[in-house]
């Protein structure tokens, strides 16, 4: 195991910078998701990390040596890719022993490090197979085993579930998550999949444009966005996002104004905040109360409803917003596209954004966090 530190790293091709002043702490044994877009340069992020990509400025290190000129060889990390790239006419073995036979290492060695590999990943039984007689999930397997085989102080996963169905993908995430439980080793693992990132991360980076948007535990990013971006990206469905005006404002509370002419307080740091800003309110679909309960209420006439069983998501046109409006409520609601639906607003849940996207620190403690 090491830790992983980033001081001021930029990376550009040409006039073109991806990676733009990141600072970044991983301890050992974390499991870190960097998590963001498609552009944000989380891969490009990772790829420098590995020595696939030289840094352009700023300084890398593992553990306590600077990494910036050390060969991707030499910097003990393995890394999983999007793709399999597995050898198709080798057998799971040949595959998974590869890296070590070309280093000349101890046979004994290599068939011990392999077989506890697939021990692991519950691969014992397909050692003598070749790629093709393989589901996606085990030539996943395969290839984060010829990973694990090289006993790397760091791994590093570039969306390696990308190319699975849902099912596997949520299996997959399983066992992933179960591996790092096992071996107690630093992974940072990169994907678009904010889903993935809430289930398995320890700590979630999260990029917007080449910036570190925020650092946090999942449930601190999803309780205490501290921006809009934050706020719009974790969670799913996303925030809902409300113009409001501000009515009044003290130390700890604001009083807001919505379309409808409905005010009330909000329980976020005012210091902040001036009396006649225009701001963004934002409040979560599942946190949103039925009919007449909650502070302040809202109605929309129905675009869709997505019955899924266990939860109803309802989609509404609202006066003041832009895009849908989205409630969701565990088990069924028995409503229809078309009809007026009434929704409640409850202030403790809300949060409150500045024009430029900052976030008024929200002063209710949620549990858990």
């Amino acid at each position: 195991m090491a830790s992983v530190t980033l001081r001021n790293v930029s990376k550009a091709y040409g006039d073109n910078l991806i990676s733009k002043n990141v600072n970044l702490d991983i301890a050992e044994g974390e499991f870190v998701v960097f998590v963001g877009p498609s552009g944000c340069g989380k891969s490009t992020l990772l790829r420098c990390i590995a020595g696939l990509e030289d840094i352009t400025s700023g300084d890398l290190y593992i553990g306590e040596q600077r990494m910036n000129d050390i060969p991707p060889a030499q910097r003990g990390v393995g890394m999983v890719f999007q793709s399999y790239a597995l050898y198709p006419h080798l057998n799971l073995f040949d595959n998974m022993s590869f890296g070590m036979k070309l280093a000349k290492a101890d046979k004994a060695e290599i068939r011990k490090r392999v077989e506890n590999a697939a021990d692991i990943l519950q691969l014992g039984h397909l050692l003598d197979r070749k790629p093709k007689s393989l589901s996606g999930g085990q030539r996943q397997r395969v290839a984060i085993g010829r990973t694990l085989v090289a006993q790397p102080n760091v791994f590093l996963l570039d969306e390696p579930l990308s190319n699975l169905d849902a099912s596997l993908r949520v299996q997959m995430r399983i066992e992933i998550a179960k591996l790092h439980k096992q071996l107690g080793c630093t992974m940072i693992y990169v994907t678009h999949d904010q889903v993935e990132a809430m289930t398995m991360a320890d700590k979630i980076v999260v990029l917007d444009g080449g910036f570190v948007s925020q650092v946090g535990k999942p449930l601190e990013l999803y309780h205490y966005p501290e921006n809009r971006f934050v706020a719009g990206f974790i969670g799913s469905p996303k925030m809902n996002f409300i113009s409001v005006f501000v009515e009044q404002v003290e130390k700890d509370r604001v009083m807001v104004q919505l379309a409808n002419g409905t005010t009330f307080w909000i329980p976020v740091d005012g210091t902040t905040v001036t009396r006649g800003d225009r701001m963004s309110l934002g409040i979560r679909p599942e946190h949103l109360l039925s009919g007449d309960e909650g502070d302040a209420t809202v109605e929309g006439d129905i675009q869709v409803v997505e019955k899924l069983g266990n939860e109803t998501q309802v989609y509404l046109n609202l006066k003041g917003v832009d895009a849908d409006f989205v409630y969701r409520q565990p088990d069924i609601l028995d409503v229809d596209a078309g009809q007026v639906l009434k929704v409640g607003i409850p202030a403790h849940r809300c949060h409150l954004f500045h024009r430029d996207g900052l976030a008024c620190r929200r002063l209710f403690q949620e549990f858990g966090v």
